[in-house]
């Protein structure tokens, strides 16, 4: 009989507590609602503010998600605090502290690509459609995400890039301008008249279409090589994805056919043997070969 009165008295405290605390879980519910309700208007505001300003579709959906979370983080500490009578603010945000310090060495990588996409997004460099080139990866850039980048190679394969390490690398972006810098070395023979070959190369860039008219084209004698004088070639054309490879190629073709119709020679490399004493080219008179 101890133990069931025992228990009708646990029973009885319980269900007296639980009706105690019946208009805090209503308020903490009411808090809720209303928190929902906040968060769905100031995301709208913070959508219609930020809409007037110029930021990447990407910045813009962070912003709405960051003001709808501290909206949502707000009303549910404050719902917390409601309905649990004995849960101070104090004793909850300290509890956050310890939780959010584990959290962060668990997920370090993951926090590290997401704040490196966010300082991406506030960069007025790099955007979707740019060609760019880090780590060796090249290509142009489909999207970027918060915590990673999508980069789309000229032969069709995509790479799934970290922010981390667009932000913590150095980052080449050939489109940056509407035209880039070329550069390729042609080499003519030593007995070439340079100002011959200067001029049929001249003739040969100037040829090409899609070569701006109003940069200099730059052809300078570069160095004594082993075979040849070598001039270094630049010129400037558009920037844009895959007509970087294409313009090297026709100003590469028309060089080279340029040079033929003048008669002048590309050499490849010569090799020549010297030997200390004569070395007989045939077979002695008398002797076997």
């Amino acid at each position: 009989m101890q133990i069931i009165d025992i228990l009708q008295n646990q029973t009885s405290e319980m269900t007296a507590g639980l009706i105690a605390s019946l208009p805090s879980v209503a308020i903490g519910l009411v808090v809720i609602v209303l928190t929902w309700i906040v968060s769905k208007g100031a995301g709208r505001i913070a959508g219609a503010l930020v809409g007037k300003a110029e930021l990447r579709p990407s910045l813009r959906s962070l912003i709405d998600r960051l003001v709808r979370l501290g909206v949502w983080l707000g009303g549910l500490l404050t719902a917390a605090i409601v309905m649990i009578p004995d849960l101070s603010p104090a004793s909850l945000v300290a509890g956050l502290g310890v939780g959010s310090v584990a959290i962060g060495f668990a997920f370090k990588d993951i926090f590290e690509n997401f704040l490196a996409g966010v300082l991406i997004m506030l960069r007025k460099k790099m955007r979707v459609g740019d060609t760019i080139e880090c780590e060796g990866v090249l290509g142009t850039v489909e999207h970027i995400a918060l915590r990673e980048t999508y980069i789309r190679h000229f032969s069709g394969e995509l790479t799934i890039m970290p922010n981390s390490m667009l932000f913590m690398n150095p980052v080449e972006i050939w489109t940056d301008q509407d035209v880039r810098r070329y550069d390729v070395m042609v080499g003519v023979a030593y007995d070439t008249d340079l100002d011959a070959a200067d001029a049929a190369i001249r003739k040969a860039i100037e040829g090409v279409d899609n070569v701006v008219d109003d940069k200099p084209i730059q052809i300078l004698a570069h160095e004594f090589n082993s075979s040849s004088v070598d001039f270094h070639v630049r010129w400037w054309a558009p920037s844009t994805g895959a007509a970087t490879i294409e313009n090297r190629d026709q100003v590469i073709r028309a060089i080279k056919r340029e040079l033929d119709a003048a008669g002048i020679e590309i050499p490849f490399p010569y090799i020549t043997h010297t030997f200390k004493e004569q070395v007989p080219l045939g077979s002695e008179p008398g002797k076997a070969a």
